[in-house]
């Protein structure tokens, strides 16, 4: 299981330089549903690392707040995580609703990179 978390974790992370780069264009070029995709695919998979590198196979239909739920059910600290800027953390299949503002997707990154350095914090990403 930890072979295939190690998977997910590098996968995040490529998505994560992804929304990054292409956050860093002149706004006017930017595709903010880019941004707000690759986020939302570090997230999941960040989240999902973290269950199968603590021996949990989450559900393949679960959402990222039922995702983060199971996460903080092992670890407390994830509590001090704030993903309430993620608007679709509550959707069964990740959706680009919400990112038509450059703002809005902004803070889904900035969710994808607090969770990164928190896994980093916690050993749990070398």
């Amino acid at each position: 299981m930890k072979a295939k978390a190690n998977q997910l974790f590098d996968k995040a992370i490529e998505k994560l330089i992804e929304a990054n780069e292409e956050l860093c264009r002149p706004e006017e070029d930017v595709v903010s549903f880019m941004v707000c995709k690759n986020a939302q695919f570090a997230i999941e998979n960040f989240l999902i690392g973290f269950l199968l590198h603590n021996a949990v196979v989450p559900n393949s239909k679960s959402t990222i707040n039922e995702l983060y739920e199971q996460c903080r059910a092992i670890d407390k600290n994830f509590e001090k995580l704030d993903i309430s800027a993620f608007e679709c953390r509550s959707h069964h299949e990740l959706n680009g609703r919400s990112c038509s503002e450059t703002k809005k997707v902004s803070k889904c990154l900035q969710t994808a990179d607090q969770l990164e350095s928190f896994l980093r914090k916690n050993n749990t990403i070398c």
